[in-house]
């Protein structure tokens, strides 16, 4: 199949292919522009990036005070995080994702604005205020990430109704991602939940409000999707185009250590499960040594320094699963293997290379033999 563009807002992406935004610190500034660079869609988890740097972006005066979330988020950091990326780029689209389960969601999105991103990706909850977070910055595109047809009638009548605004795009992502889900742990084994079933109801909703506001809304579907055929397929169903994180793991630009590559090159079909998270969803990730002391509750000391999202309440949520979720994901990134926490996609065990974002393009665009 050939791919056709994706249009978001006003922004035109050669490739129908969003880079999923992974944190903390997966998917930053030289994943994110390699991915914009070759013709993608990039994007910049706008979690942790306070570690950004061995945390060189947090200011003195901020970080004297040791239970302030900035220590988890830094302004200083995702701008310079995004300076980065445009050094990769150019003026190419370059999205971030901003998930609205933040502590300091409303606060990220205007910095998200101010320093020049041009399509905010949100999920993790429903992004119900979003456009009135962006007020002034019209250029901005939203896409609101989704796991049913009920949550994107509930925000474009939420967005229609308040502000006048629809979205430019959605994701809607089904069970087989990595991460947290949008899902039930019954849910994600329900064949009726299954990203095939999911698309042509939630491809009818957009069509509705897409005639109402005069402005097409593309679906982008995400979860389990792994090479072209995979991309075919769901286009078929009558996405417009993919949204893919872990497969992207598998390039030299991921901003990840060798040490989580290493991990995921490892893996087996059953180490890949999901497991209980304090943010109160089940997640989907990689059977390691961290997991095997939580289910054994005898994980690393539970200190919440970091005040991450809104869910786990300072800590009460991660003591009653069995680790912080901050402290584990930093861990992972930086290839920490004995506590790190390390999410995949249910087809993260098919990653057998290691090879650059422009070849792993080529071959998501032409197929692998390409």
């Amino acid at each position: 199949m050939e791919l056709k563009s994706l249009k978001i807002g006003k922004y035109v992406i050669k490739y129908p292919i969003i880079q999923g935004g992974m944190g903390l610190g997966i998917s930053w500034n030289k994943l994110a522009g390699s991915v914009s660079l070759n013709g993608g869609l990039g994007v910049i988890s706008s979690v942790g990036t306070g570690y950004y740097e061995h945390r060189a972006h947090i200011t003195k005066e901020l970080n004297s005070k040791p239970y302030d979330s900035v220590n988890f988020y830094s302004r200083e950091g995702f701008k310079a995080i995004i300076d980065n990326a445009r050094k990769i780029c150019g003026d190419r689209p370059l999205a971030a994702n901003i998930m609205c389960a933040s502590n300091d969601y409303a606060r990220i999105v205007k910095d998200a604005c101010e320093h020049g991103i041009n399509i905010i990706i949100s999920g993790a909850g429903l992004p119900t205020n979003l456009p009135e977070l962006t007020k002034g910055f019209a250029d901005v595109a939203l896409v609101p990430i989704i796991s049913s047809a009920k949550a994107l009638k509930i925000i474009c009548k939420r967005w229609y109704d308040r502000y006048n605004r629809l979205p430019d795009a959605v994701v809607l992502e089904g069970p087989l991602s990595g991460g947290h889900q949008g899902f039930t742990y019954e849910q994600c084994l329900d064949p009726n939940y299954q990203l095939e079933n999911l698309i042509q109801p939630v491809v009818d909703e957009a069509s509705k409000w897409a005639d109402i506001g005069g402005n097409p809304i593309p679906v982008v579907a995400a979860g389990g999707i792994w090479d072209h055929d995979d991309i075919a397929k769901v286009i078929n169903l009558g996405a417009s185009g993919v949204q893919m994180g872990t497969r992207f793991i598998g390039t030299y630009e991921c901003d990840a250590s060798d040490g989580f590559k290493e991990v995921l090159l490892a893996a087996k079909k059953e180490d890949i499960r999901l497991i209980k998270s304090p943010v109160g969803y089940p997640a989907r990730g990689i059977q390691t040594n961290l997991l095997d002391l939580v289910d054994k509750k005898a994980g690393p000391k539970i200190q919440c320094i970091s005040n991450c999202v809104a869910p786990c309440q300072r800590g009460k949520e991660a003591k009653q699963v069995g680790y912080c979720i901050a402290d584990r994901l930093y861990d992972a990134v930086s290839g920490n293997k004995e506590t790190g926490l390390f999410f995949s996609g249910a087809n993260g065990y098919r990653l057998n290379e290691i090879i650059s974002v422009k070849e792993l393009i080529k071959k998501l665009v032409y197929g692998e033999n390409s």
